[in-house]
């Protein structure tokens, strides 16, 4: 059962000895129900967020995303251009460790609503070349994961063969993935330090004079030493905004580009269809097994005898548009390795039906062609709470993220991929 904002609310003050509860609310950050989450308001002025793990697999971010924050010392954060979140303490509840963040305001974009251009575009690229440029000894010095491009290669390798082993997979498909691991040029990159495979959701944003910039950025459980690019993989799910993304990129980047980094990024994006067969296959569900494989041979039929290095052509593109909405590498998105088979039910909330009107929301392509046209970033609040906070003390209300997983949401993707 969720655990209520009140109950969160009250374990603050065990995190916080010294603060006093004025004022609390429900809070949803789109985790899908991976944690409980209240929004706390304190005696001092400082509004918090109070977040406990509602799994097994949420208590590793949790642990992980302690551990990242404490790495971010004054000086790291100096060199960033936008606010990571503070850690301001750790609370127990019910058997399980919590933490208590400072809450960061502003709005988040989704990869879907990026408008090309100058703004949330560009800034997106800075922020990230920014992260990418920190010091490896930040991640190294705290015993965060590293890994060199022989062993990103490795579980990449490894994805691959679990993939092939389900026979589920088009041949075609399996050679342009064997053709670009073998191909050594593609795994010439320089280690740096990222976020694992981080999404522009994760972001918080806000306007100065009137243009969006990044401000803030909510999760930091990935943070490692490895593939750049895997950070880049949602550029497929954004297509008139990547190239300003990766443009910003490149002028922000404070060392020689990577001539194989969109490549590699884009490579990360197919291998997300193979993550959810195996997620399917991990849970013995043979409608998620089927649906894998449909989008498994489309994409294969999209593709051709394209290889990933060059970038293909423009059915590649096609084939890529909605990779983004597929499942993440890991709970929240973010992983250490390629090897995972779990993932993130809210990336599906995109192909969904509209509750309302009973039908499909627009796609990739007219939500962006939409936002370009207009100039509207399309915003949703950093963190989305119930309402105004209720004074401490009251009555109790129910927390509960209600984000639904959808398994199907990929088949009304395909389908509609397909009309086109």
């Amino acid at each position: 059962m969720a655990r209520s904002p009140f109950t969160l609310a009250a374990s603050v003050t065990s995190a916080l000895p010294q603060a006093g509860v004025v004022a609390v609310g429900a809070l949803t950050e789109g985790t899908a129900g991976r944690y409980d989450s209240a929004l706390v308001d304190l005696s001092d002025g400082r509004r918090v967020v109070a977040r406990v793990p509602a799994n097994a697999d949420a208590a590793s971010e949790i642990l992980a995303e302690t551990r990242a924050l404490r790495a971010l010392t004054a000086g790291v954060r100096a060199l960033l251009p936008f606010r990571p979140p503070t850690l301001l303490g750790e609370m127990r509840l019910e058997g399980a460790t919590g933490i208590v963040v400072e809450f960061l305001p502003g709005y988040r974009v989704d990869a879907v609503h990026l408008p090309p251009g100058r703004g949330a575009a560009t800034s997106l690229g800075a922020a990230l070349a920014a992260v990418h440029a920190l010091p490896t000894s930040i991640v190294r010095s705290e015993g965060l994961p590293s890994r060199a491009p022989e062993q990103v290669r490795a579980d990449v390798a490894t994805l691959v063969d679990r993939a092939e082993a389900s026979d589920r997979v088009p041949f075609p498909l399996l050679r342009r993935w064997r053709r670009a691991i073998a191909a050594e040029q593609l795994w010439g990159f320089e280690p740096r330090v990222m976020l694992g495979g981080v999404n522009p959701a994760s972001f918080v944003f806000d306007d100065v004079a009137d243009v969006p910039r990044v401000t803030g950025l909510l999760e930091w459980h990935g943070l490692q030493v490895g593939d750049p690019a895997l950070d880049l993989h949602w550029l497929a799910g954004a297509p008139v905004a990547a190239d300003d993304v990766f443009g910003s990129y490149l002028a922000h980047s404070d060392r020689a580009p990577d001539p194989h980094m969109r490549d590699r990024s884009r490579f990360y994006a197919e291998l997300e269809f193979a993550k959810w067969l195996l997620h399917g296959l991990a849970l013995g569900r043979p409608d998620v097994v089927d649906d894998a494989a449909e989008l498994l041979a489309s994409l294969s039929t999209g593709v051709a005898d394209d290889d990933v290095l060059g970038h293909g052509g423009p059915d590649v593109d096609d084939a890529l548009t909605f990779i983004d909405r597929m499942p993440e590498g890991a709970a929240s998105g973010i992983d250490t390795s390629m090897q995972t088979d779990a993932y993130d039910p809210a990336e599906l909330s995109f192909w969904t039906e509209d509750t309302d009107t009973g039908t499909l929301g627009n796609s990739t392509e007219e939500h962006a062609a939409s936002d370009a046209e207009t100039g509207v970033v399309d915003e949703t609040p950093a963190h989305a709470d119930s309402g105004p906070l209720a004074p401490w003390p009251g009555a109790p209300a129910d927390s509960a993220d209600t984000d639904e997983e959808t398994d199907l949401a990929s088949r009304e993707a395909l389908r509609r991929w397909r009309a086109r």
